[in-house]
């Protein structure tokens, strides 16, 4: 039995096959999620689980070295913007507008989508190394 605090058998697999700069994405509920990416499908309803809960479960287990949002996420979601601020204090933090981030997301090993309606709840992480 697993002792991390990741239980979820998807997400753990893929993080134990992430490389240096591999990508993972954690979205909200409305993120059209690409064919060809796997989709670890979480949500339940309407903000179960919420995009944060899922991202500090990811971060335990997940050494990140940059994340990549969409811009607009710092002025129409802003209390979610200062939450990623204060999660990534000494982590590179790409900005980058929201459409460019919808293709983007083709190059993630998976999308894990949440319950969160809050709009541009969307983060990619990028995989940093444990040496």
């Amino acid at each position: 039995m697993k002792k991390s605090v990741l239980i979820n058998s998807e997400i753990s697999s893929v993080i134990s096959k992430m490389g240096h700069t591999d990508m993972l994405t954690i979205c909200d509920s409305g993120l059209p999620i690409p064919k060809n990416v796997e989709r670890i499908d979480l949500a339940l309803k309407h903000g179960i689980p919420t995009f944060l809960d899922t991202l500090d479960t990811v971060l335990e287990e997940l050494k990140v070295e940059e994340v990549i949002i969409a811009c607009e996420m710092e002025e129409v979601s802003t209390k979610l913007y200062k939450e990623i601020e204060n999660r990534f204090e000494d982590i590179k933090i790409t900005k980058i507008d929201h459409e460019e981030f919808k293709a983007v997301t083709k190059d993630s090993m998976a999308i894990v989508r949440t319950g969160e309606f809050t709009p541009y709840a969307n983060i990619i992480l990028k995989s940093g190394v444990v040496f």
